[in-house]
């Protein structure tokens, strides 16, 4: 009987639930008063507001664009105020935290080096300074009772020509907190290809990597992504749908290149908030991630930019069961999907799995469930 109950799960349940985020920008989710601060601090006087809380409703209109490009200028002034030592460890704190009061219990956090160093900074000691925030921040989310794991990913912008530098780099700190390497930036007219040295170089270094592909651009992009360039995940991925068929019977049909991608599991790093704001997608309930869910693709919920989309975890996990109706059972496989896709070894994701995740789960659910008995049980009294 239970098991054909829809347990919705409410806002603070979502809240609370163990969730795992893989894709998410460092310079895409500053607090707007850490902005302030920073700008202040730094003589920074580009900023569009100096009030945080107009300063973050600049940041979420400016992104609604329903362009891409559009949408990556905001990054001008996040990366502003990022050019100190100082700065970079605030922000890694900060993020960690967040993340961790918002029930994250792992987390993949991206960043380019290489935008960072207007003020003197090397490279090394761009990740060194995130590698000590990221610690920073898992620290104080212990002593206020939150459990995070945080990992980075160094990014090389595609338009640029520093990519095998940048995975090299990761290469170097893969036992020091970097966890992968992922190229992002416009896809229009800068496919992956354009990196193949640097791929070839992480292949032989058995490493990992991921790439943005298939948000703005579409198939080819996500086709070189995987078969050219040997991406371990799909940085989006989204544009898959236009490889996959619905007949007004509601029969669906894959074509070769989404067949591919579901049979190996090749882990789509879906970002619905983010998807809005650029044009991938038009409501959260037409956004593909439903029809993927069905059809049992490696699909995974994320963040993208919280900043420039007012997100969070817990606000992606409430729109799509606003949405869809998801249970907690579908916000469980969402969250393990996500684990067994991050880059760390096989039995600490597994650990953190059986250990974290689906216990956290199994919580809530007998939680909610012991709700409704006591619900049921008010309301056979009250006819009595």
């Amino acid at each position: 009987m239970t098991s054909q109950i829809r347990n919705t799960p409410s806002s603070e349940q979502i809240r609370r639930a163990p969730k795992v985020l893989l894709h998410d920008h460092l310079d895409g989710g500053l607090r707007p008063g850490t902005i302030v601060e920073l700008a202040r601090e730094s003589g920074y006087s580009g900023l569009p507001e100096t009030d945080p809380g107009k300063l973050g409703v600049w940041f979420r209109e400016a992104a609604d664009s329903g362009s891409l490009e559009r949408y990556l200028e905001t990054f001008a002034h996040t990366c502003a105020v990022m050019q100190t030592r100082e700065a970079l460890v605030r922000v890694a704190a900060e993020c960690a935290e967040d993340l961790a009061a918002d029930g994250v219990v792992y987390a993949e956090v991206r960043y380019a080096p290489e935008q960072h160093l207007e003020r003197g900074l090397t490279l090394e000691e761009v990740v060194e300074a995130v590698n000590e925030g990221f610690r920073e921040g898992e620290r104080l989310a212990r002593e206020n009772g939150h459990r995070i794991r945080v990992g980075a990913l160094l990014t090389a912008m595609r338009h640029a020509a520093r990519s095998l530098e940048i995975a090299e780099l990761a290469n170097r700190y893969r036992d020091s907190g970097v966890v992968g390497f992922d190229i992002a930036g416009a896809e229009a007219g800068f496919p992956p290809t354009r990196h193949l040295d640097a791929f070839e170089y992480l292949k032989r270094e058995n490493n990992h990597f991921t790439i943005h592909a298939g948000e703005a651009f579409g198939l080819p992009s996500i086709w070189q992504a995987l078969q050219w360039c040997g991406a371990d995940r799909l940085g989006h991925g989204v544009r898959i749908i236009d490889d996959i068929e619905v007949a007004e019977d509601g029969t669906v049909t894959l074509g070769r290149l989404a067949s591919y991608v579901r049979d190996k599991r090749v882990p789509l790093e879906l970002c619905p908030s983010s998807n809005l704001q650029t044009g991938a997608a038009d409501s959260y309930a037409e956004h593909p991630i439903g029809l993927l869910r069905r059809l049992h693709f490696r699909a995974t919920v994320n963040t993208d930019n919280r900043l420039m989309s007012g997100t969070s975890m817990s606000r992606e996990f409430e729109h799509l069961v606003d949405a869809f109706g998801y249970s907690l059972d579908d916000l469980q496989w969402f969250s393990v999907n996500a684990m067994k896709s991050a880059f760390i070894p096989f039995d600490e994701r597994l650990a953190m799995i059986n250990d974290v995740i689906k216990p956290g789960y199994a919580e809530l659910k007998s939680e909610w469930l012991f709700q409704q008995t006591a619900s049921t049980r008010g309301s056979l009294e009250n006819q009595a």
